[in-house]
């Protein structure tokens, strides 16, 4: 960063340009007695978050958290997806602008710390897909529904961006080494696995999923050990399918203790090889075709995660992602959205193309601490002046 750089003032930012219809509802908000309901409501985009989003949701919990009417707070998304995470296009569309995206940014970095502090009881209610940042909006809730048909994933390593929204800090709680088998190989959870793994509280079966939510609804209480109770009467046991990744924990461990991510593709590739292990091949596909930028920030990220406070590990993804949405030391965020979204020809074009050509005193650069009041201002409670003070650095 250049001797006295300093973020404009919020008011004086262009938002990344962002597609949406005026009269389209984004996020819906519901009030029933003691109950408030959100919706994600952008199903054709599989409600992806955008900056309006972002600003609704704020708007939201900060005003029913000081809603002493307000008890129960219950968030699903509409159609098929939960939420299918950032809206790339979004960012893409900001590259010129190499600061265009940092209200957005911080905005959401506040969010998640929001959510993870929150007051009232929360209920995430997840269908479908819930991937990356869209997944932030379940997890820490106190209590995360999920059913057959839900599929997690944190696949930001493979389009060069870094494992964000407070997952550096979830993940490398884990067990073992999964956090950064997950975070490198973006491998895809389902229902029965995010609550063996407690990244979801209960497995509800999809049909009777609208039954809960009508059964909350009614209950009119946040009282916790009532919302557990209705809840657990809908919820059915289950057992992990012998193929399930959380079955390999032996060989993901051996392989992702490993120092760097060439010594982790390394012993990947060796016990690719070996008897039972056919399930390797097309992770490790995978894997070899991710941003080698993007694998080294974020491995990084998850081990020093396990040393981390949220609060430090959320300030550090804000330095990792304002670094990378800037091309501090390179450019494959953008080329990875291109390849991915905007040309789709799954193609993209790496720089440094391999591991191996990944400097890792440049990677040190994107983890540097700003200057104090660069840095994202996490407050010690909500400050209900979410508006004026989302950036405390003025210029």
């Amino acid at each position: 960063m250049k001797e006295g750089m300093k973020y404009p003032a919020p008011d004086l930012l262009h938002m990344a340009h962002e597609v949406v219809n005026p009269e389209e509802q984004v996020v819906l908000g519901e009030e029933a007695e003691r109950v408030r309901l959100i919706t994600l409501n952008r199903p054709r985009q599989l409600n992806v978050i955008s900056s309006k989003v972002v600003s609704l949701l704020a708007e939201f919990l900060e005003k029913w958290e000081k809603d002493d009417k307000a008890e129960l707070i219950l968030i699903k998304g509409a159609g098929r997806a939960f939420s299918a995470g950032g809206d790339l296009k979004m960012f893409y569309d900001g590259r010129a602008s190499k600061d265009s995206c940092l209200e957005v940014v911080y905005r959401m970095y506040w969010l998640c710390h929001h959510i993870h502090t929150y007051k009232k009881t929360q209920v995430s209610l997840v269908h479908g897909i819930a991937m990356g940042g869209g997944a932030s909006l379940m997890v820490p809730m106190k209590f995360s529904v999920v059913t057959e048909k839900t599929v997690f994933a944190t696949p930001e390593a493979s389009i060069g961006f870094h494992t964000d929204c407070g997952f550096s800090y979830i993940l490398s709680h884990l067990p073992g080494h999964l956090g950064e088998f997950l975070a490198l190989t973006g491998a895809r959870l389902n229902g029965k696995e995010l609550v063996a793994t407690k990244l979801a509280t209960h497995f509800v079966p999809s049909e009777k999923l609208p039954e809960l939510e009508k059964r909350l609804i009614s209950l009119n209480s946040g009282d916790e050990n009532a919302v557990k109770s209705t809840i657990e009467e809908l919820s059915v046991d289950f057992q992990i399918d012998e193929e399930s990744i959380l079955k390999k924990q032996t060989v993901i461990d051996e392989c992702f203790s490993k120092e760097s991510v060439e010594d982790i593709i390394l012993s990947f590739e060796a016990e690719a090889s070996k008897p039972g292990n056919v399930w390797i091949g097309a992770i490790l596909k995978g894997l070899k075709r991710s941003s080698p930028t993007g694998l080294k920030i974020t491995l990084r990220s998850i081990r020093e995660g396990r040393k981390q406070t949220l609060d430090e590990c959320l300030k550090k993804e804000f330095r990792l992602t304002m670094n990378i949405l800037r091309e501090t030391i390179s450019g494959d965020v953008y080329e990875g959205i291109r390849a991915l979204t905007v040309d789709k020809d799954n193609a993209p074009k790496w720089d440094p193309p391999s591991c191996n050509e990944v400097n890792d005193e440049k990677v040190d650069i994107v983890f540097q601490p700003f200057e104090q009041d660069l840095e994202l201002q996490i407050p010690d409670r909500w400050s209900g002046k979410y508006e004026n003070t989302v950036y405390a650095a003025s210029g």
